[in-house]
């Protein structure tokens, strides 16, 4: 007897049959589950620095939400029963990975009572507050479903209130509802009076106090850890601070080797080259921000024995130090003192991210979303950035949100590609990214581990995006 065989079912070039599901917790998953579909005839822009871009592929995606085929779409046969979507002159390209981002805010100005110093342990307590968890934890879910809606499929916090973006994140891997990868890190961990200390940050004052906070997080279930090496602009006390070295080796050594002991990877906020060396001879996996390097810095960045992999990478966040520098103070609200180590440590990023290219040291991409002006819809802005002022091509910028952040974050092995075997991470254009990173303001369709967004859209603050716009409208690096 010969077996019925059901022709592929070709629908409207965006559009998946809708499925029943099941509501978790009073909330609706989204109109649509994964099902196996075949994107055809699409270009696929791959994230490779060389700026591949392979036209008329199909991509097959299984109802496992992974890649099953990828080939030339004249030799790719779609199995009985998959949805054809027609993709003629679209483009798709690996879903962004955002490596440095924090979930507490919107990236609107912060009023300036919540970043005085007199109030910081009220803010923090009330944070940590059963109102505050609940506050903060909304907030974490909007805002990661705003950076999946703008392309981004995989995040890492950097730096949280309390535990809010883990919570998020288990949810999100229970299936409660569709969301991004999320790495949460909990607060991040810094000496008594250092970087983000105490509104987003656990503080010890010993090896062994840094080790109990490395072993707390890793209860709690976080996906990354994040120590604060040296002292920030935000809360610098005086010009120069900023960069300033605070936390011991011995200190980051004991959380570097709790958190490989667990296979959770650290990241280091550090802002000098002395707060840079320091945290890459106790192990850390990425240096956030950057500044210059010298031989000892460059070595150890290539070969760091007490990494988990072996060597570490770099993360500059461009976007967050530009407004300061370019807008008003009366429009920043920064002071004297913030706007002059703004200045000094933009120079100093820049500068890291040139010797970075210069040796081969591996450049990812993250935002520092939630940060004054820096929103969680513009990873495209930081992109652009790392061409116009780090000096990499559009390639290399695309890669390093990609292929890169899968590398640097370990990922690799399910993410950052468009292969078979890979999680269907990716996200379809009208036009290729490379032309232009402001094609990412307008979406065809985000995909998220096979799960389709039809035309995403996100909430845009107009008032910031035109501020912003002006920097790229005016000024030249």
């Amino acid at each position: 007897m010969r077996a019925t065989v059901t022709a592929p079912q070709v629908l409207h070039p965006w559009r998946l049959p809708p499925r029943t599901v099941t509501k978790h917790n009073s909330e609706a998953r989204s109109s649509t589950v994964p099902e196996p579909f075949a994107l055809s005839d699409v270009t696929i822009v791959t994230g490779d620095p060389s700026g591949t871009a392979l036209p008329g592929r199909t991509v097959v995606v299984g109802a496992d939400g992974k890649i099953e085929q990828v080939g030339p779409s004249a030799d790719t046969v779609v199995p009985a029963g998959y949805a054809v979507l027609d993709s003629a002159g679209r483009f798709v390209v690996p879903g962004l990975i955002n490596a440095h981002a924090h979930l507490f805010s919107n990236g609107l100005p912060v009023p300036k009572i919540l970043l005085r110093e007199s109030t910081a342990g009220i803010v923090a307590r009330l944070g940590r507050s059963p109102v505050g968890r609940r506050l903060f934890k909304r907030r974490a879910k909007a805002n990661v479903l705003t950076q999946l809606h703008s392309g981004v499929t995989t995040i890492r916090s950097v730096g949280d209130v309390a535990y809010e973006v883990v919570e998020v994140a288990d949810e999100i891997e229970r299936g409660e509802y569709r969301g991004p990868r999320v790495l949460g890190s909990g607060p991040l961990l810094a000496i008594t009076g250092g970087h983000g200390a105490p509104q987003i940050a656990l503080t010890s004052d010993s090896p062994w106090e840094a080790r109990r906070n490395a072993r707390r997080h890793v209860q709690r279930g976080v996906k990354a850890i994040k120590i604060s090496a040296t002292a920030g602009v935000t809360d610098a006390r005086a010009i120069g601070y900023a960069g300033r070295p605070e936390m011991t080796e011995e200190e980051m050594v004991g959380i570097c080797e709790e958190a490989h002991n667990a296979d959770i990877r650290v990241a280091a906020h550090a802002q000098s080259t002395a707060g840079i060396r320091a945290a890459l001879r106790a192990g850390v996996d990425t240096i956030e921000h950057g500044a210059a390097m010298d031989p000892e810095v460059i070595d150890l960045f290539l070969d760091n024995p007490r990494s988990l992999s072996g060597s570490s990478a770099l993360i500059p966040t461009i976007l967050v130090c530009l407004p300061l520098l370019e807008f008003d103070q009366s429009v920043t609200g920064a002071g004297d003192v913030v706007r002059a180590n703004a200045a000094l440590i933009f120079e100093e990023m820049l500068r890291g991210i040139g010797d970075a290219r210069q040796h081969g040291i591996p450049i990812g991409m993250g935002t520092d979303s939630a940060l004054t002006y820096v929103t969680h819809y513009d990873a495209w802005r930081e992109m652009d950035l790392l061409v116009r002022y780090g000096g990499l091509t559009p390639a290399q910028a695309l890669n390093a949100a990609t292929q890169t952040n899968a590398r640097i974050l370990g990922l690799d092995h399910i993410t950052g590609l468009i292969e078979s075997g890979k999680d269907a991470d990716m996200v379809v254009l009208d036009v290729n990214p490379l032309d232009g990173f402001r094609a990412f303001t307008d979406l065809r369709m985000v995909i998220v581990r096979g799960d389709i967004i039809d035309q995403p859209s996100v909430t845009r603050h107009a008032e910031l995006d035109a501020r912003l716009d002006s920097i790229w409208a005016e000024q030249t690096p």
